[in-house]
């Protein structure tokens, strides 16, 4: 799962999560006139953009980096061979070509994928970027000395969960083929109709192998994007970027590349941050986050000041917070228990409590409620915006508990707006009316994943967060509702212990489609099948609400992300 880019209480997944979109054309920066937020204004390039972060930057290697579109400060740096749309809204939840021709080219069952690499493409050297380079990129994310990316490639290609890495394996692996410098072949597992969504990982960057210096790659990794690292302080927390003079705009349709340079300071308290882009003095004028949002007492404050107002992005990306239930514990075996405690929630409550509506929106249905993740909507426990203790009374004397029920909650300390003490107290006042007493049980971080993760120890009724890895249904539904994917020794993310067949079959039926809306509505029409028996009780869909500083320009947030997208941004 990838967390989105948030500090919510910091109020991402963005990832999410570790969260993170925009709109470009091939042509340079400097003969590119636009609208920038703030009024009319002509972009140019030059400057420094200053990015002011709570969480470094580690592993800048494209190989540990666990991101998707190709991340947001990585993206700079690192080119994939597909990547995100950069445009605003739904658009950006597309994906599109960055190093490759076109977003890939599948046999008929989609168990073979082949990409064509652009001509012209150079390093940060002036060398050129060849298809071996590619492949050798993904075949060093296998050494268990660079861990840290997403799992997918051990997964999909052939021979990828045996493979070590090229450092013990030299061999490579056979699964990937380069006939010639700019074709390189994917030969997968099964099919899988999303790999163009996979390949804008960073881990599909390329990497020449002369230059790779294994675990110390990361302080100084060699640039196939507009900008290349010539500081890296504490593993990330001072990471300073430089234009590559070898990049070129008429290879790279997507990344505008206004400003010379970019200073990213990290380990920096939220409220520091947003007072700082607040304040917007000397170098803060042209600042943004990546990572730190407006909490409830902020966003307050803001939304009370005109001027600042006007330099807060708003962005949606595809997370779900929501009740899980462990059916294998009483009495949450029983689906009208369930059912019972699904008409109870308040969810005026629970949005109150995660920060009000300008942070949080409703949620009836897993999938979030955007077009690319296929969202159908339903609400197959209709309670209204209160709850229906009457509903839910009723259903819990047909299961035998005329008296009511004592359960426990258990949720996180961490004051995160999402799985904290906030949200659990607000669900344990709102469950009392139905004549369930709920009893909390707050874990601090580091045990609170332990336990929900745990095939053993998952309690039978807990908070928990999904953060999609791309804009679709799939790496949204597939963890947590396929029964292929319980995992019992290690960390679990199917928390209903969901093993039916015919859902199983449908996600396989799924992943051979190459026409991702038709992808989309059958993800949408799985989520409504599977709802159907409360596994899980969504509550909402967090907002990302950011400040920028006042010489920002070219604000973009795409519903990839649903953050700020620092490729478009231009500075004054």
């Amino acid at each position: 799962m990838r967390q989105p880019s948030v500090n919510r209480a910091r109020v991402a997944t963005v990832s999410l999560a570790l969260v993170v979109a925009a709109g470009a054309a091939a042509c340079g920066p400097e003969d590119n006139d636009a609208k920038g937020a703030g009024g009319d204004s002509t972009l140019r390039k030059g400057g420094t953009l200053t990015v002011l972060n709570a969480n470094p930057q580690e592993d800048f290697d494209p190989a540990r980096l666990y991101t998707s579109g190709g991340g947001n400060v990585p993206s700079l740096v690192f080119r994939t061979l597909t990547t995100r749309n950069r445009e605003n809204g739904a658009a950006g939840a597309e994906v599109v070509p960055d190093l490759a021709t076109d977003t890939g080219r599948p046999n008929k069952d989609a168990t073979v994928w082949t990409y064509t690499l652009k001509k012209g493409l150079t390093y940060e050297d002036g060398t050129p970027i060849t298809s071996a380079d590619v492949k050798y990129g993904i075949e060093r994310s296998f050494a268990a000395e660079l861990s840290g990316g997403a799992p997918y490639l051990r997964d999909w290609l052939i021979g990828g969960a045996d493979y070590q890495g090229p450092y013990k394996d030299k061999k490579g692996l056979d699964s990937i083929e380069t006939p010639d410098d700019l074709t390189i072949v994917f030969h997968l597992d099964k099919p899988e109709g999303e790999f163009p969504y996979l390949a804008t990982q960073t881990q599909f960057t390329p990497v020449p192998k002369a230059k790779d210096t294994g675990t110390e790659y990361e302080e100084h990794p060699v640039s196939s994007g507009p900008y290349k690292v010539v500081r890296n302080e504490n593993d990330g927390e001072r990471l300073v970027l430089e234009r590559n003079p070898h990049w070129s705009a008429s290879t790279d349709a997507e990344r505008k590349a206004y400003p010379d340079r970019i200073d990213v300071r990290s380990g920096l308290d939220s409220s520091v941050i947003n007072q700082r882009l607040s304040s917007s003095q000397g170098a803060d004028a042209a600042a943004v986050t990546t990572d730190t949002n407006l909490g409830p007492a902020e966003l307050a404050k803001v939304t009370g000041d005109k001027e600042l107002a006007a330099r807060v992005g708003t962005g949606h990306f595809g997370y779900t917070d929501y009740i899980a239930f462990n059916p294998k514990v009483k009495p949450f075996d029983d689906p009208k228990v369930r059912q019972a405690i699904s008409y109870a929630v308040d969810r005026t409550s629970v949005i109150n409590a995660a920060g009000g509506s300008s942070l949080a929106e409703a949620a009836t249905t897993y999938l979030p409620n955007q077009k690319s993740f296929g969202y159908t909507p339903y609400d197959h426990f209709p309670a209204g915006p209160s709850g229906n203790p009457a509903k839910a009374r009723e259903l819990l004397k047909e299961a035998g508990h005329p008296n009511g029920l004592t359960v426990t909650l258990t949720h996180s300390n961490d004051k995160d707006f999402e799985t904290s003490p906030e949200i659990a107290t607000a669900l344990q006042d709102a469950l009392k009316k139905a004549g369930i007493t709920v009893k909390l049980q707050g874990l601090e971080s580091n045990d609170y994943k332990d336990k929900i993760h745990g095939a053993t120890s998952e309690p039978g009724f807990f908070l928990a967060h999904w953060g999609a890895d791309w804009p679709s249904g799939g790496p949204f539904l597939a963890p947590i509702f396929d029964g292929r994917q319980i995992v019992k020794d290690g960390a679990n993310f199917n928390t209903g212990f969901l093993d039916d067949k015919a859902v199983n079959d449908e996600i396989d039926a799924i992943n051979k489609l190459t026409d991702l809306d038709e992808a989309a509505r059958r993800w949408g029409a799985l989520d409504k099948k599977i709802g159907e028996q409360a596994l899980t009780v969504p509550l909402f869909h967090p907002v990302y609400k950011r400040l920028y500083g006042k010489d920002v320009k070219n604000i973009v947030i795409s519903d990839w992300t649903g953050v700020l997208d620092i490729s478009q941004v231009a500075v004054k």
